[in-house]
């Protein structure tokens, strides 16, 4: 039963570590990836689509990207959704292929990028703690049924506290190496 509950807690944890990791993918740090824009949905007849099923992205180089759709139709919808998103970066169209060449940041703008990692970070540790807050109260319903002992009790409640520790490390892991990576540019 306490395995049970701490494996639980365990995977719920990852799966928050691995939210924030993805999270992070999206945010611009001043070098050319395709995470910048696969979130984007493209209209395509009339349903909107994920940009990567309607169009080929590549890096260029490190500094911008290209975008072929497959149907010559697909351009201007394509060029339409990139501008709709906001995403601080005009694209090109030179004939079938999209251009979006990306500026460097601004150090005003990488400290907003700093506080947003920061911020989504917290989130994250939150979501650990809720996953805490969950296991410890199946731990307690348990003693409450008299199903395990206080001693048990006590030793899941500390197993918990140190996974939580553990991964909340974790989360200030990523933040940090994401931080470093948008002032290093």
């Amino acid at each position: 039963m306490l395995n049970n509950i701490k494996s639980d807690a365990q995977t719920r944890m990852t799966k928050s570590v691995d939210a924030l990791k993805h999270e992070l993918t999206r945010l611009r740090t001043g070098r050319a990836s395709t995470a910048l824009v696969d979130h984007l949905k493209v209209n395509y007849y009339g349903s909107d689509v994920p940009i990567s099923q309607v169009a080929n992205i590549a890096v260029a180089d490190a500094r911008s990207l290209t975008i072929t759709p497959w149907e010559k139709p697909m351009v201007p919808a394509v060029e339409k959704a990139i501008i709709a998103a906001n995403l601080g970066f005009t694209p090109t169209t030179a004939g079938t292929v999209i251009r979006i060449n990306i500026p460097a940041l601004t150090q005003e703008r990488r400290k907003e990028l700093s506080k947003h990692v920061s911020h989504e970070g917290e989130n994250a540790k939150i979501a650990i703690r809720n996953v805490r807050r969950d296991a410890l109260h199946q731990v307690k319903e348990l003693l409450k049924d008299k199903k395990i002992t206080e001693d048990e009790e006590r030793r899941a409640e500390d197993d918990m506290q140190k996974l939580t520790d553990k991964f909340v490390k974790d989360v200030d892991g990523v933040v940090k190496a994401k931080e470093d990576e948008l002032m290093a540019m």
